[in-house]
């Protein structure tokens, strides 16, 4: 833990202008990123009595070991380069509101020939229609469900839908009048189109005049005693209303606007939004976080509207209104920031009174419980994750608790296709975005201790080159005349708000973790020792006693059956395992089914990559006729008749169906 004096700039060096800054730890890593309107004053807090701080602060300020700022012209570019930075850095010690999910919305894309209905995230899309936002994305799928039985429009993917054209049979969909099959050519073009539309229309808000036309066309078959159409019409308005009662009316119809809510105590705050869209809940969705800096409600507000509307870049992801609990400090500024995003006027204001207020309180209350169960779960998650660091610490003789554990796993059959995973843990949870997995190829796969020695080279040689090359750093700051007078250790603003390459892991973890026994572990430490780093701790845990073992250990450590360490150690392996054994999978899968069709005389790369994009894999390939392969662009009738004959002559058991876009093993 550094010591935050070593690192204080002096007082007469930071300016008083506004301006943000980022504290750094001693790998160079951003760990936490802030705004302020007086920089001096703002910076000058971390450091005059680091004891007063609140835990995290403090453990922020200890974990830094430099801090860097940049002096802006105004609050709006201040505020837009924290947001800037939060999305690129990602610092372990901010604030964090913002999920790994996108809102999802029910799209219908009317630019195509049939046109399809799906659950849709992401980017918007020419000519479709989107309904929305909602969540949880099951909500939007039951209602989806629901909204075919009376209107029956295509929801299949382009290549199930071609295959059904191919075929001459509708999905189970179709069979089950979910779908009017325009595959098959149940319906025209032109009245799937029309049924889409009526759909469109219907998520729209016009749901009581296609129930009221249900209803007369019900009448009307009662009167003719066609009672089966009857019932059929019955059930139908039954499933619009369902659906219509899901979407009640909350506010007044013209109204668009999110309703935020937060509770909080000392450390922690949860938030919940209410999304209305057309004055009906479409959605909500709620986070909690843990505090860093002594921030009071109205920070909080700014925080959380600025990350969940910072990656919105579409004009109807940010409503008109936006109601908060309490005006953030620079109101002014975000409402300006958002409309520029939105590219028109965006409201943020506080509800005093009327239905508004209420639905505000119904939020609140929401935020309020979430916190509560939050609370409830995260007391035994933090206790027990903890106990297993400290544990680990003292079993391992380590400096520090490992929060940072990377695991890696070799896998192969018979020294085929031998690839290797790395997945890391920090804090005790799986880090997902830091996973990477390796081919090896050559003399490095001759056996599994070689192929750890050449998979941990390649990891720490990288880290060493990154932290050799200054160019590696994109972040680097640079010496410039600060327009104030005087030099300042700044980047200017124009460079910051240009998006830099996405920042690789250049820094070491405290433990590595091979799945393996004593060589595996003793190939690790070499692969270290040769690249001259000494202060990483490697161990090996042996799957047949769960042992853990330690460089240059005749005997093993033992950890109790029942230790949150061993837990621990187990959950990363067994990660580990799982990820190296579904990329081998993939690789496998690939190079059975190409070695197949090399064998093929005169069928080429591109021809071959044909093929399997057309059936998909070999076993489809197989069962294909000599017409359904020449259907193939570039197979000629000579061409399939030698496929048919030499692909019948193949053992195709144990051959994976494989996706060849994405490695997916379909089937076995």
């Amino acid at each position: 833990m550094a010591d935050p004096a070593t690192y204080r700039p002096k007082t007469g060096e930071i300016p008083t202008a506004p301006g943000v800054y980022r504290f750094r730890d001693e790998h160079g890593r951003v760990i936490y990123v802030g705004k302020a309107k007086n920089l001096r004053s703002r910076l000058n807090s971390y450091f005059a009595n680091p004891r007063g701080l609140l835990p995290k602060t403090r453990a922020m300020v200890h974990t830094a070991a430099g801090v860097e700022w940049t002096v802006v012209g105004t609050e709006l570019e201040a505020l837009q380069l924290e947001y800037t930075w939060i999305k690129e850095f990602n610092p372990r010690f901010n604030i964090m509101f913002r999920d790994d999910k996108s809102y999802p919305y029910l799209a219908v894309t009317m630019g195509e020939k049939y046109p399809r209905a799906q659950v849709m995230r992401g980017d918007r899309r020419k000519d479709t229609r989107y309904f929305g936002p909602f969540y949880p994305a099951k909500a939007i799928r039951e209602t989806l469900d629901t909204l075919l039985r009376v209107f029956p429009v295509r929801t299949c993917s382009s290549g199930v839908f071609k295959r059904a054209e191919r075929t001459g049979r509708p999905c189970l969909l179709g069979y089950i009048d979910k779908c009017s099959a325009p595959c098959v050519g149940r319906i025209s073009p032109e009245d799937h189109r029309d049924l889409a539309a009526e759909l469109c229309d219907f998520m729209a808000g016009e749901g009581k005049r296609f129930i009221s036309s249900l209803e007369k066309e019900m009448q009307a078959a009662v009167a003719e005693l066609d009672y089966e159409t009857a019932a059929r019409l019955r059930d139908d308005i039954s499933a619009l209303r369902k659906v219509f009662e899901r979407n009640n009316v909350v506010l007044s119809e013209d109204t668009d606007a999110d309703i935020f809510a937060l509770e909080e105590d000392e450390l922690e705050a949860s938030a919940q939004v209410f999304h209305v869209r057309g004055g009906r809940i479409r959605g909500q969705r709620g986070w909690v976080v843990e505090k860093v800096e002594d921030n009071d409600t109205a920070d909080l507000v700014e925080h959380l509207i600025q990350q969940v509307y910072g990656e919105a870049n579409s004009t109807d992801r940010i409503p008109r209104q936006v109601l908060v609990p309490v005006l953030p400090p620079d109101a002014e500024e975000l409402a300006e920031w958002l409309g520029g995003l939105r590219g028109a006027r965006v409201d943020i204001r506080v509800p005093m009174r009327g239905d508004k207020k209420a639905l505000m309180e119904t939020v609140a209350r929401n935020a309020a419980d979430a916190l509560r169960l939050h609370k409830s779960r995260r007391a035994g998650d933090i206790t027990t994750r903890s106990a297993a660091l400290q544990e680990l610490q003292e079993a391992l003789d380590l400096p520090s608790p490992p929060l940072r554990i990377e695991c890696y796993d070799i896998s192969h059959v018979q020294g085929t296709n031998v690839v290797a995973s790395m997945v890391v843990a920090e804090d005790g949870l799986p880090k997902k975005s830091d996973y990477r997995k390796f081919s090896i190829t050559g003399e490095a796969a001759r056996d599994d201790t070689s192929s750890m020695y050449n998979v941990i080279s390649r990891r720490f040689r990288n880290y060493l080159a990154e932290n050799a090359d200054p160019a590696a750093d994109p972040d680097a700051p640079v010496d410039l005349p600060d327009e104030r007078g005087g030099d300042a250790d700044v980047q200017p603003l124009t460079d910051t708000l240009t998006p830099a390459p996405k920042a690789r892991f250049a820094y070491p973890p405290n433990l590595v973790v091979v799945d393996g026994g004593q060589p595996q572990v003793a190939a690790a430490s070499k692969a270290l020792a040769d690249l001259g780093i000494t202060d990483v701790q490697v161990v090996g845990l042996a799957k047949r006693l769960e042992e853990v073992w330690v460089p240059d250990s005749d005997f093993p450590v033992i950890l109790p059956r029942a230790s949150e360490a061993l837990f621990l150690l187990q959950r990363v392996r067994d990660e580990a395992h799982r990820f190296a054994i579904t990329f081998h999978r993939q690789k496998r899968g690939k190079s059975m089914t190409a070695s197949l069709l090399d064998e093929v005389p005169g069928l080429g790369p591109s021809k071959r990559q044909a093929l399997l994009k057309h059936f998909g894999s070999v076993k489809k390939l197989r069962a294909a006729t000599e017409e359904e392969l020449q259907e193939v662009p570039g197979i000629g009738p000579a061409m399939a008749a030698n496929l048919r004959s030499r692909l019948a002559d193949k053992d195709l058991a144990g051959v994976p169906a494989v996706n060849m876009a994405t490695g997916e093993i379909l089937e076995t």
